[in-house]
């Protein structure tokens, strides 16, 4: 029998949607659940945990009492062993004392979920010289760490392969954190705490993010050009986070988040930094677009940093309506020919499958593939 460890954060990503940037603090969860955000860690975790189904027999489940991992190792067929001394509300420090449990049961591999500061803390508990392999469930709001997975279920899938397939590497991957205050008053400092064992399987890892990258005046202004000599008049346009397309901003003479989403109409500002609720009450009744970079080093434009355009709003708009941008060095540093996707939503994610154009330039644009 090979042991699994299973820790989930069950307030992971609920301030994405409400445009909170991030869940650190029992203050912000609160804040989260006032304005309408609900749990999505669990739904994420038993994506990935379906992948372990055809080896259930061959499993023990190791996880903690309650929403941090008993309630869905149970919902997906498993009969788990639990930990003791998690309290409710679950805290970071549940998480530290856990991982450090497990990392003492001798779990073959440690299943997380959670965002940038889940990472943190069991990098916490375990520190540079822990040996255990583990795998990310992305779930969070922020997510520039390198060792989650793409998606859940690629999450799943690189713990189904790891577990059956002896001798799979494992590399030292990054765990980064922002300062989530900081983050919301407008101001990105991400700094690197340490290093996780992951296991190695091509495309279904995500990579570090990589910031600072564009400086490239002249292309960032030739792609503001391009885009806004192609707005329509009585269109709504959601304006994403980010340094590429702050210039479009700029050129309007409009405030810009920068990393929350804003929406515009005929030149003019119509809210700032919004809400998944929000963008919807914006877009009803009208044609909207969408315009959203990707994101440097991971090459998402979708379900990382900017879930306020979650899969209900991109469904209302349409993939028809999405414009992408990028300057080539972004594109071009990307390790995969490839952008990625993670909405949540299977049928969203299906829908933006398939290739996709990239503003690079004044009229000018690359085919890029984008999946799920």
């Amino acid at each position: 029998m090979k042991k699994v460890g299973l820790i989930v954060n069950p307030v992971a990503g609920m301030g994405g949607k409400v445009g909170l940037k991030g869940t650190d603090g029992p203050e912000i969860v609160e804040k989260a659940r006032a304005m309408g955000a609900r749990p999505e860690a669990a739904d994420k975790a038993a994506l990935a945990l379906q992948f372990l189904s055809e080896i259930r027999d061959e499993l023990e489940i190791i996880t903690c009492p309650g929403e941090m991992g008993e309630d869905t190792a149970r919902r997906c067929g498993f009969e788990p062993k639990l930990i003791s001394g998690v309290n409710e509300p679950t805290t970071a420090e549940d998480t530290e004392k856990a991982a450090k449990e497990m990392a003492g049961l001798g779990v073959d591999l440690l299943l997380f979920v959670g965002g940038d500061g889940t990472a943190r803390n069991i990098y916490n508990a375990l520190g540079d010289e822990s040996t255990m392999p583990a795998i990310g469930v992305p779930a969070g709001v922020k997510i520039h760490s390198a060792v989650y997975a793409t998606n859940p279920r690629s999450a799943g899938q690189l713990a189904a392969q790891f577990l059956k397939e002896a001798g799979l590497p494992v590399r030292r991957s990054e765990v980064m954190d922002i300062d989530e205050e900081a983050f919301r008053e407008g101001c990105l400092s991400a700094r690197l705490y340490g290093y996780l064992q992951v296991p190695c399987s091509g495309e279904l890892m995500q990579h570090l993010k990589v910031g600072g990258a564009e400086t490239e005046e002249s292309a960032l202004d030739a792609i503001a050009e391009s885009v806004l000599e192609k707005m329509e008049d009585d269109v709504v346009y959601i304006i994403g986070p980010g340094s590429t397309i702050k210039p479009i901003m700029d050129k309007l003479g409009l405030d810009n988040s920068l990393l929350g989403v804003d929406v515009i109409e005929n030149g003019k500002l119509l809210a700032g930094d919004v809400n998944e609720k929000q963008l919807l009450d914006l877009i009803e009744g009208k044609k909207a677009k969408i315009i959203v970079t990707v994101i440097g080093g991971q090459g998402y434009i979708f379900g990382r940093g900017n879930q306020q355009i979650s899969a209900d709003v991109i469904r209302k708009v349409g993939k028809e309506n999405i414009t992408v941008v990028a300057t080539r060095e972004k594109i071009f540093s990307l390790e995969y020919e490839r952008l990625l996707v993670d909405t949540g939503d299977d049928e969203i994610n299906k829908m933006l499958s398939g290739f996709m154009r990239i503003v690079t330039g004044y009229n000018e644009e690359l085919l890029y593939r984008v999946t799920c």
